[in-house]
């Protein structure tokens, strides 16, 4: 819970900061406006228009900036009360009965379900800024997948990895992020089929892959060890015909975030551009698909967040977000959101919706960068 808060701390500061800058901005157009109306007879109507026009679009910033002052006095409040807590606790360890657990149990329990209905106000928001990386392994070849559900509940931090890009069918199952850094297996999964690339994805207990030397996608079960549902995804190139950079039959990369679970790849119809598709989890059915003008040989990497695929320019050092695509306006535009490619080669970046992280796997290097999204506060009047 503190390190929930931290994150939620550590987001809402920097979104608060440039809210504080649009507030400023306001205060001073709104000193001017006043001046104005006193003498507005000296000025030009056209100057006092668009003046005018300023200050009406930034006056609805108002309730939301009113909003993160009071999330940060939220989160402030949080914060000393899980201190109290922990020293409360300390002093239990120190001496067993000395306070009531069912009030003190009630008391976390409260705190929990406060700090989930702040979080549930963050809504979808878009990519700003990328920190990190922070290295939690050393491990594996050059190449391959480390992952966690976003569907999984608090309490399942499941770590699955998949080593290497081909010939090659084992999952290795972790029970937790320190099990997975110390190397304590819980089980391993022998695949019916060998899998094609770095880029698959756990959603909701099972793994998505896309089978060796063919565009069909896999969805496998961990709980039964069976194969629930395959389908070839009509006119992907496979096998380096459309890979990424860095090649390593990267051509079909399967990823999930906040609205679902989508397929990236190119086709020959879309003169080997980026293809973005909506699956469905059970069948692998195309829901709905968005033709893209990006040339997939050109990206290093891609991820959605939101509904919206970013793409990178290049898997190597000086690698950055340069494109992205909306698929709930059909539009793009060309961004620059630098990352550090601290261990120079990338050869796989996806976005964890639970965790509000990117997983990568960087030159043998498992690391997690944080990502830091512009978000719409949900209030009252909007549920």
């Amino acid at each position: 819970m503190s390190q929930s808060i931290e994150v939620l701390n550590l987001r809402t500061q920097r979104d608060f900061q440039y809210v504080l800058k649009m507030e400023t901005q306001m205060k001073g157009l709104k000193a001017k406006f006043r001046q104005i109306e006193d003498d507005r007879k000296t000025l030009m109507t056209k100057h006092f228009q668009e003046l005018k026009e300023k200050m009406d679009e930034l006056l609805p910033l108002i309730p939301v900036l009113e909003q993160y002052k009071t999330d940060a006095k939220l989160i402030t409040q949080f914060k000393e009360e899980i201190r109290n807590l922990s020293t409360v606790l300390t002093g239990i360890q120190e001496e067993i009965g000395a306070y009531d657990y069912e009030e003190l149990h009630q008391r976390v329990v409260n705190l929990e379900t406060r700090l989930r209905d702040c979080m549930k106000k963050l809504t979808c928001g878009k990519l700003m800024k990328i920190t990190g990386p922070i290295t939690v392994k050393i491990s594996g070849t050059r190449f391959g997948a480390w992952m966690t559900d976003p569907l999984a509940s608090e309490k399942n931090n499941r770590v699955w990895y998949m080593d290497s890009y081909t010939n090659n069918k084992i999952v290795r199952e972790y029970k937790s992020i320190a099990d997975f850094v110390s190397g304590a297996e819980s089980r391993t999964y022998n695949l019916p089929f060998k899998w094609a690339g770095t880029n698959h994805v756990v959603y909701n207990g099972s793994l998505y892959f896309n089978k060796y030397q063919s565009n069909i996608i896999i969805k496998y079960s961990f709980d039964t060890g069976r194969v629930l549902a395959q389908r070839s995804l009509e006119y992907a190139g496979f096998h380096n015909v459309y890979p990424y950079t860095w090649g390593g039959f990267s051509d079909i990369d399967l990823m999930a975030d906040e609205i679902g679970l989508w397929a990236v790849y190119a086709t020959n119809q879309n003169a080997g551009n980026i293809v973005i598709s909506q699956l469905n989890q059970d069948t692998l059915e195309v829901l709905q698909s968005w033709s893209t003008g990006y040339p997939k040989r050109s990206a290093g990497e891609s991820f959605m967040i939101c509904g919206t695929l970013y793409v990178t320019n290049s898997h190597l050092t000086g690698a950055k977000v340069y494109y992205s695509y909306s698929t709930k306006t059909s539009t793009y535009e060309y961004t620059d959101i630098p990352f550090h490619n601290q261990y120079f080669h990338i050869s796989m970046l996806d976005y964890n919706a639970r965790d509000r992280a990117l997983y990568a796997w960087n030159n043998g290097h498992q690391v997690l960068f944080n990502v830091t999204l512009f978000h719409i506060i949900k209030t009252e009047d909007d549920t």
